[in-house]
């Protein structure tokens, strides 16, 4: 948690150092919001989420019935394994697996690192952060903002266009002294 704020206290500080720098006619305005509080109040976003819990309490019914099947299997198993065949119990037990290895694969379906879960949330919300964007570029050109940040996340949400790319200037000053950036054309020769 230190180093977000400790990078958003950074950029506050080259920020402030780059309004003594510019004539006083241009002097650089600076707003934030807090993502987690909009995500929390904003309507649509609750929606979002309201759906999207529907459809989690949704996917936990369909494992507890399948986690239940294979449970009532167990127990009958257990129940009938002095009545049943060698070949009969094999059977059973295979069963058994063949619908803990489906409710396993269900399991990862909905709630693995690409499971629908994680689908269906970036599908829902994409529209919503697309209207928070563009409300914050309207906020950001409309009130003459130079930059606004997101607290929660140390991210530049805004940035105007009359600010300065230091990119190009910041990498020739980390290669002075360094060899020439080889490409792949030159290792073939």
């Amino acid at each position: 948690m230190k180093a977000p704020r400790l990078l958003f206290a950074l950029i506050l500080t080259l920020a402030a150092g780059m309004v003594g720098a510019r004539p006083a006619a241009a002097q650089i305005k600076i707003g934030y919001i807090d993502s987690r509080k909009i995500l929390e109040t904003y309507k649509e976003a609750l929606d979002v989420r309201k759906k999207l819990q529907e459809l989690d309490l949704q996917w936990q019914r369909e494992a507890k019935d399948m986690e239940k099947q294979i449970k009532d299997m167990q127990e009958r198993l257990e129940a009938q394994s002095l009545l049943l065949s060698e070949e009969r119990k094999q059977e059973m037990q295979q069963e058994i697996q063949t619908l803990y290895l489906k409710y396993q694969q269900f399991l990862q379906e909905k709630w693995g690192q690409q499971g629908e879960a994680v689908k269906k949330e970036a599908e829902f919300l994409q529209p919503v952060f697309d209207k928070i964007n563009a409300a914050i570029r309207k906020i950001g050109q409309a009130e003459g903002f130079s930059y606004i940040f997101d607290v929660v996340n140390s991210n530049i949400l805004y940035a105007s266009e009359d600010q300065p790319d230091l990119t190009d200037k910041l990498l020739e000053e980390l290669n002075k002294g360094l060899p020439a950036a080889t490409t792949s054309t030159d290792t073939k020769k």
